[in-house]
């Protein structure tokens, strides 16, 4: 897993742009950067406008707006060229955005008929309609293609837009490097220097992000460190120029790292190593400043450096790998009395529960690479009827044939409605629910179905043998599991399954990969009570590593994706 903070692989560049007929593929650009998009081309077709000029057909533009990320401000993003004299038009400049799988990007096209070039101002301008969409749709939708319609004139039919996406290769590609480094300073008393490197990717605000550290190598001033592959995307954004700065440490067992000195560089001065050893001076500031003498404090020397291309999440998602989203809820009795304002299930006029925000929050984003919409949702840890027994995985619709429900608001109904028919009991299992999903994940295993399973739990884990064990063996299926936990409990024992720092094991097995990714809901919580941004906050931690999750299992299958049909 990676830092909730790394914006490892994340990110990545779209390009829009309007053509004139639906029978044309167009061309369409979707830059690139660090994401999930590893690079983009994106367009859009616009047919059928309305014509708004007396003595000719209307002057098009469409200009783009960005929902700013929990709000409901929109800002505008750009504008296309204008277009004369046409209800078809075909544009050629392209929208370049930065796009996110774990973030809710809303774009609205707007597109007016421009009755005077010399005027910028949208409100001289007649308005031909617009169209609201989120960018996951474009690329969940069946080869990267969507249409819209436009809306917005009253008593109008205003046309269609069409969006497509196709992906960049820039941003696809992983390179492989090796470095070493000659005579660094000497830090620990009793012997040499355990160096280490940590390489930052500059961010356009001017700050800089983690990207990489290398391994440790214990007590020299010449380590050989071993080779090791990032993302292009993580580097450098997908900007060959952008600063990549790398810190030398040394390592101390009590986590107070020594900082011996760093260096700057770029990826593309790095790939030149291709052809030639690139050597870099290590400078600290401090002992710069303090020392006239001071020449620097080592060397790093680049020993090989190597770009190779790979599959990324968009090829497997225009190639038809469905995310299939399936939900499990706490009923424990230690969420107490749901009619009670006290309940982290109580519902009041003015807010959603921790349990709703936390499901809207993830939900609303996967459903958008589900074509059918149809979630299964469970509950586990209450007495359901009509007998009273305890269940760990019953269906919230009460549907033991058909546990899925439509959409994110049909599971939501379905779970308010079982918070009225079931009493709240005990214990906390999660095995159940976790082996549900495993053995439907284990029923296709070709990479055109990914599961991801969001556990929402307020408690300590009571079958923690039988968790483990389920986890490590769905770890081979193509499966993800995200735990949040609501409430003000403590969960140390959800980070033993959240394998940051030891992989999880039962009874002698390891887990295959690293599927589960766990977080607290209260530290996403906004201060001003904001649910909105709390709930972007929860989404872009807890999903930012599910491509990465759906790429590792899709490496060790050595599954490639389907190519989308071009017709």
């Amino acid at each position: 897993m990676f830092n909730h903070h790394q914006r490892w692989g994340r990110c990545s560049p779209l390009a829009l742009l309007p053509h004139r007929t639906v029978q044309r593929e167009p061309a369409c650009l979707l830059g690139s950067a660090d994401a999930l998009f590893h690079g983009c081309q994106h367009g859009l077709l616009a047919w059928n406008l309305l014509d708004m000029d007396t003595f000719s057909k209307s002057d098009p533009v469409v200009v783009l707006f960005v929902q700013v990320s929990g709000s409901n401000e929109w800002k505008e993003f750009g504008r296309t060229e204008v277009i004369d004299n046409t209800l078809n038009p075909d544009f050629v400049r392209k929208f370049v955005l930065d796009y996110y799988f774990e973030e809710k990007q809303n774009l609205r096209f707007d597109v007016y008929n421009v009755d005077s070039k010399s005027c910028s101002a949208l409100k001289q301008q007649d308005f031909l309609g617009q169209a609201f969409v989120a960018l996951g749709e474009v690329i969940g939708s069946q080869r990267g293609r969507l249409e819209r319609p436009l809306t917005g004139v009253p008593g109008k039919r205003c046309g269609t837009i069409l969006l497509l996406a196709e992906e960049l290769s820039n941003c696809r590609d992983i390179v492989t490097m090796q470095l070493c480094a000659n005579k660094l300073d000497k830090k620990d008393f009793f012997g040499k220097s355990d160096p280490f490197l940590v390489f930052y990717r500059s961010n356009e605000d001017g700050t800089f992000t983690i990207c990489h550290k290398t391994e440790v190598v214990k007590n020299t001033l010449n380590p050989v460190w071993q080779p090791f592959t990032i993302p292009v995307r993580a580097l450098c954004n997908g900007d060959y120029d952008r600063t990549v700065k790398i810190d030398v440490y040394d390592w101390d067992r009590d986590g107070s790292h020594d900082f011996i000195g760093e260096f700057a560089t770029s990826y593309r001065e790095l790939s030149r190593a291709q052809s030639q050893f690139t050597v870099y001076e290590v400078l600290n500031p401090r002992k710069k400043c303090k020392k006239k003498k001071y020449v620097n404090s080592g060397t790093v020397t680049l020993l090989s450096f190597s770009v190779e291309s790979e599959f990324t999440f968009v090829d497997y998602i225009r190639g038809g790998t469905q995310l299939n989203f399936t939900v499990a809820i706490d009923f424990t009795a230690s969420n107490g009395l749901p009619s009670q304002p006290t309940s982290l299930h109580y519902a009041s006029p003015y807010q959603l529960s921790a349990y709703a925000l936390a499901l809207k929050a993830v939900g609303e984003i996967i459903q958008d690479y589900d074509s059918d919409k149809l979630f299964p949702a469970y509950g586990f840890g209450a007495k359901v009827p009509p007998d009273g027994k305890i269940s760990h995985q019953f269906p919230l619709n009460n549907n033991m044939e058909n546990p899925s429900c439509v959409g994110i608001e049909g599971v939501l109904e379905s779970y308010l409605q079982s918070l009225r028919t079931v009493q709240l009991y005990g214990p906390t299992n999660f095995a159940p629910v976790i082996n549900q999903v495993a053995g439907t994940a284990a029923q296709v295993t070709d990479g055109s179905q990914y599961h991801v399973l969001l556990i929402i739990t307020d408690g300590v884990i009571s079958d923690m043998l039988q968790t483990k064990e389920a986890i490590v063996t769905a770890s081979s299926l193509p499966m993800s599991i995200i735990i949040v936990g609501v409430g003000p409990a403590e969960f140390e024992a959800m980070e033993e399954l959240d394998g940051d720092e030891v992989r999880l094991s039962s009874r002698g097995r390891y887990a295959e990969r690293d599927i589960v990714q766990f977080v607290p809901f209260r530290d996403y919580v906004d201060d001003s009570g904001n649910q909105v941004l709390s709930m972007a906050r929860l989404a872009k931690d807890v999903l930012a590593e599910i491509p990465e999750q759906l790429l590792s299992y899709m490496k060790t299958r050595d599954i490639k994706p389907h190519r989308a049909d071009p017709k």
